[in-house]
């Protein structure tokens, strides 16, 4: 069995890049053609709507999977849409594995025990698709009911060779309410971060990262910097590039001097690239997976021209 930091640094290595794609559909902005099918081959809300994101993420893949090493699907779009938009999630996922690229299923789950567990063992497949359900290498964690609800997760993924990213400093504007509260003079988010590391070091693979990664957003780059001083051996999924605001030097100290470490994420802006300039200037609506690549190739080239990810090229 392959250790997961391990495959996911190999499968950088392989694209040049630690590009990361989140796959976030939002049925309002959907091409015409990919609607038009859904409600051709479908006939309730739900059926459409879930059609229409399966179909536009297997695109999405279809374009990126040469591009880039990973993709990110963010579950709650489809899970609004009950049992038909679960199953596109599984469809989705297995089509991103098929084309070789490690799937972080952006879940946030986290509770106590056996439900933790369960959760574990229903999305976290590692290497073995045929180990879970949901087949993702990877999974998305929320650790604020304690270290104890982490433990599932890090049993599952150590014995399967996947991996989870634990939220520690997220993105979003409202993120300091909590993370930033002082204990001893200690932030709550600094806490979480030890707490991370130290499951990081245990589970080492050959190189020298853990299976138990961290969130923190590239919107807080002072932030990002300690905490990569603090988390020396733990993988990063940073959130914030791009449409929420953050550039390529944002996220240049989440890397370590080879341009590994850290996956930089980008959503919006690629998914619906043909919606803003440049690519709305150049591309015609319907070329909307010509935009994604080029938008892709735009994100390679940032991060390698601004970032340590240069030294993959």
């Amino acid at each position: 069995m392959h250790h997961f930091s391990d495959r996911l640094n190999a499968a950088i290595q392989k694209k040049k890049t630690p590009a990361l794609v989140g796959l976030d559909p939002r049925f309002d902005w959907l091409p015409a053609d990919i609607v038009s099918n859904a409600n051709k081959n479908h006939h309730t809300q739900a059926e459409i709507v879930a059609a229409a994101f399966e179909e536009f993420c297997l695109r999405i893949i279809d374009v990126v999977a040469p591009l880039v090493p990973a993709v990110k699907p963010q579950a709650a779009f489809f899970e609004e849409w009950g049992p038909a938009g679960c199953a596109a999630l599984q469809r989705v996922i297995l089509k991103a594995r098929e084309a070789g690229l490690v799937v972080i299923c952006d879940a946030k789950r986290g509770d106590i025990g056996s439900t933790a567990e369960a959760y574990a063992r229903g999305y976290l497949a590692g290497e073995n698709i045929d180990s879970a359900i949901w087949a993702a290498d990877c999974l998305t964690v929320n650790p604020y009911l304690g270290s104890d609800t982490l433990e599932p997760f890090v049993n599952v993924a150590v014995e399967r060779g996947a991996g989870i990213y634990v939220l520690v400093r997220t993105s979003n504007p409202g993120a300091g309410t909590f993370q930033d509260r002082k204990t001893e003079g200690t932030n709550l988010y600094e806490c979480v971060a030890a707490a991370v590391e130290e499951l990081a070091v245990k589970t080492k693979g050959a190189g020298n990262y853990g299976s138990i990664g961290a969130v923190v957003g590239a919107t807080y780059p002072e932030e990002l910097n300690q905490l990569r001083a603090l988390m020396p051996h733990t993988p990063l999924l940073v959130p914030g590039y791009g449409s929420q605001g953050a550039g390529a030097g944002d996220v240049a100290g989440a890397f370590d001097k080879q341009g590994l470490g850290a996956i930089i994420n980008s959503s919006r802006g690629i998914n619906f690239a043909i919606r803003k300039a440049p690519y709305s200037e150049k591309f015609a609506p319907q070329e909307w997976e010509q935009a994604i690549e080029i938008a892709t190739i735009d994100m390679i080239a940032d991060l390698a021209n601004h970032t340590p990810a240069g030294n993959l090229q």
